[in-house]
């Protein structure tokens, strides 16, 4: 076999692995979605609007510190597939102990609450790890012309098995009189499991570089010089951050709808199935359009689209109640949209880096963007003392903002670096 021949059965090969390797992650993660089944576990055990206002922050804190300080290892270990089964396995591990928690001792008590918001700040850590060498593997094992295909194979891929799994077992576990969080949990932590091992199948050459010995004064100083020198990409980490703010309010959709329009129960489970149907669907116009038109193109529609959500929640609520109730899942809709947003920045990042730095740029722009969610707890602060309209018209003026600075963002494909 010729050398071409070799590289060209090589990178389907890994491909066709890091397709799986995703859409395992993603059946788990639907038992696990940020925007209805968290907050509504959280609200089963502890209802104040500030606690769910938590969650992004614990979210983005946990999964930019950590992968940001250990960047420079991550970069440089030999093989990054044994990284991925490794941080997927660590991301299995807070969810496996929630669903023992749960199934032995039930969700009763005063301590559940922080013990949740502790488990689930240590799952956001490994997960930014994860993230980091995700990227950082698309960016050493997939050509850019194919990354958005590689979104659109994975998250149209998932699409069928995640929402088949959900559909068959989500209501009986929800819709039961104590809902069956353990076993959701649980689920979510052995498709994580199954992950890790899937990860290993891939074929990785090792990098010949040795890992760096750099203090966190050295990072930050790094991190400086990056943003300080580099202008595009001071300019995507503010698009990118404006673009993550949408993940401020997902706990508070769910919450919008069970008090003005007293949903909730098997309606979260159709949520659930809606938003992993829209993200499989529209991953089909993106990735395409990031292939052939550029990653800066797919991020302008998909803020541009982002934008409209908060208004649409609201809207919604202002109609007739049964019109509302039968209407709102189109919500649900517009936030798939959210997660592929954040592999097409993934994607732009990995074009307009060196191939040497990827790993810190991608944790550099996850510590950024984790920076404006301090705010997250102010959000649902507001929405105690205020209403949902200042917080949801807030986060589309936000949203708006990301959308139009896309335009001033390059197109790395025309361009030599």
């Amino acid at each position: 076999m010729s050398d071409a021949a070799e590289a060209e059965a090589s990178h389907t090969r890994n491909f066709l692995f890091l397709t799986a390797q995703m859409v395992v992650v993603r059946i788990g993660w639907i038992f696990k979605t940020e925007s209805v089944i968290i907050p509504a576990f959280l609200d089963s055990i502890a209802g104040p609007g500030w606690m769910r206002g938590m969650l992004p922050v614990l979210n983005r804190v946990g999964q930019s510190v950590p992968a940001f300080l250990l960047s420079g290892a991550l970069g440089a270990a030999p093989y990054k597939k044994n990284l991925l089964a490794a941080s997927s396995l660590a991301m299995a591990a807070p969810f496996l102990a929630l669903g023992a928690g749960l199934a032995l001792a039930g969700p009763e008590g005063p301590a559940w609450p922080v013990l949740f918001l502790g488990l689930y700040f240590l799952f956001w850590c490994f997960s930014g790890l994860n993230m980091v060498v995700v990227g950082t593997l698309q960016g050493k094992l997939i050509r850019p012309q194919r990354r958005g295909r590689l979104i659109a194979a994975s998250v149209f891929g998932s699409v069928a098995p995640a929402v088949g799994f959900a559909w068959w077992l989500l209501p009986g576990w929800l819709e039961s009189p104590v809902p069956g969080y353990d076993k959701i949990f649980t689920f979510t932590g052995v498709c994580f499991v199954i992950a890790a091992g899937v990860a290993l199948l891939l074929s990785e050459a090792p990098d010949r570089r040795e890992a760096p010995r750099v203090t966190f004064f050295d990072q930050l100083r790094g991190a400086w010089k990056i943003l300080r020198e580099d202008r595009d990409y001071r300019r995507t980490v503010i698009v990118a951050s404006l673009f993550s703010s949408a993940i401020m309010v997902f706990p508070h959709y769910q919450a919008l709808a069970r008090e003005r329009l007293d949903l909730g129960g098997s309606q979260l489970m159709v949520w659930v199935v809606v938003q992993n149907i829209s993200m499989g669907i529209a991953s089909l116009g993106v990735g395409p359009l990031a292939d052939r038109f550029g990653n800066r193109l797919a991020l302008r529609v998909l803020t541009f689209a982002a934008a409209g959500i908060p208004l649409l929640a609201l809207w919604l609520t202002s109609l007739e109640p049964a019109v509302a109730r039968g209407l709102f899942f189109w919500v649900f809709v517009g936030i798939g949209l959210i997660p592929i947003g954040f592999r097409v920045i993934t994607n732009y990042l990995l074009e307009i880096a060196p191939p040497e730095d990827h790993a810190r740029y991608l944790s550099l722009n996850q510590l950024c963007t984790a920076a404006a969610f301090l705010a997250s707890p102010l959000f649902g602060l507001l929405i105690d003392v205020t209403s949902f309209e200042l917080v949801f018209v807030l986060e589309s003026g936000l949203l708006l903002a990301g959308a139009l600075l896309t335009f001033a963002l390059v197109e790395p494909r025309n361009r030599q670096r």
